[in-house]
């Protein structure tokens, strides 16, 4: 059964990639850093979940000494800066290509997807189909990207025969690994602040949300208790940075104990939109680094509360629409 192992294998694949340019890279001034950085990751994405969990938090924690010390982007020299802009003025719009490609067929394989069998069993994991059809089309936007910006054959016939194929193969390598490199540290953050909620939960923060919220919301006040719901997605997710942190604890703790168990209301329609109002946190808080913080950084912008003082209307304004819809939705759906 194919499921999120295969999806977390070829993006460890990937990182591993970068891992190997960073250390054969000669004029990488923090080589050595930068590929155990990405090649740890690598490790715990396509081997993690086999290692004990000791190690791989220990590895976790290799990378936070690494990222602590410093990681500085790898070289990149004149003649590829050139090379990039030549390109754009040729394609233009036509770049858009692959990135459209991406939606389209995630939707499409997850509706093709389903229904597929293998010896009487599902062909892949009906939780992750999702996930599944994503891995599919983003494999299918990187061979058109590579084939949209190949080289003229004009440029090519200029080139000495060896040089051909491996600068086609290697590019979208190397394009990811400065991307990767531009983003730094916080490219890994979503994932470990998701992976912090689970511990949140284990730990048993959730549990003790509900007992709190139990004791002090009256007895009889749905509306109330979906409130709380929404308004703790927002301020558990300002403060750890990422809705998928603040998700496993807000509906553990308030959610499915009140909302859904005590009220009777929607679980689905309660989810879908609690998760929306955590991602309205994600636009007012600066731990969302990579939304908030990396930008600043890329576009060398003057404040590092400009993003999130242009977003902060609009989250907050989307906010209140969705705390007014789950009160509209979430027991009528139920009933």
């Amino acid at each position: 059964m194919i499921g999120t192992q295969w999806a977390c294998a070829l993006t460890g694949a990937m990182f591993a990639g970068f891992a190997l340019l960073h250390l054969f890279g000669r004029f990488d001034r923090a080589r050595w850093r930068s590929a155990a950085f990405w090649g740890v990751y690598a490790v715990l994405l396509m081997v993690g979940p086999y290692l004990p969990d000791l190690l791989d938090g220990s590895l976790v924690l290799v990378m936070v000494g690494l990222a602590a010390i410093g990681l500085r982007p790898g070289r990149i020299g004149d003649e590829d800066a050139r090379r990039r802009r030549d390109s754009a003025r040729r394609l233009r719009g036509r770049l858009l290509v692959p990135a459209l490609l991406v939606p389209l067929l995630a939707g499409l394989f997850s509706l093709l997807l389903r229904p597929l069998r293998w010896q009487g069993r599902a062909l892949v994991d009906p939780a992750q189909v999702t996930l599944v059809a994503l891995s599919l089309a983003c494999i299918i936007a990187l061979v058109a990207a590579m084939w949209l910006t190949r080289r003229p054959r004009y440029a090519l016939l200029l080139m000495r025969r060896h040089q051909r194929l491996p600068h086609q193969m290697l590019a979208p390598l190397v394009e990811g690994r400065r991307l990767a490199d531009a983003m730094g540290w916080a490219a890994v953050l979503p994932q470990m602040l998701a992976a912090l909620g689970a511990v949140f939960v284990a730990c048993g923060v959730g549990e003790a949300v509900s007992r709190l919220a139990a004791g002090v919301l009256p007895e009889a006040a749905p509306g109330l208790a979906l409130l709380a719901y929404g308004l703790g997605m927002v301020a558990l997710t300002i403060v750890t940075g990422n809705a998928f942190a603040a998700f496993p604890v807000m509906t553990a703790g308030i959610g499915l104990p009140l909302v859904v168990g005590r009220y009777g209301g929607d679980p689905v329609a309660m989810s879908s939109l609690g998760m929306l109002a955590g991602y309205c946190g994600t636009l007012l808080t600066p731990m969302a680094a990579t939304f908030n913080i990396v930008p600043v950084a890329l576009l060398g912008l003057p404040s590092r509360w400009s993003v999130i003082r242009v977003q902060a209307p609009t989250g907050a304004a989307v906010l209140v629409f969705i705390l007014i819809l789950m009160q509209c939705v979430v027991y009528r759906s139920a009933t």
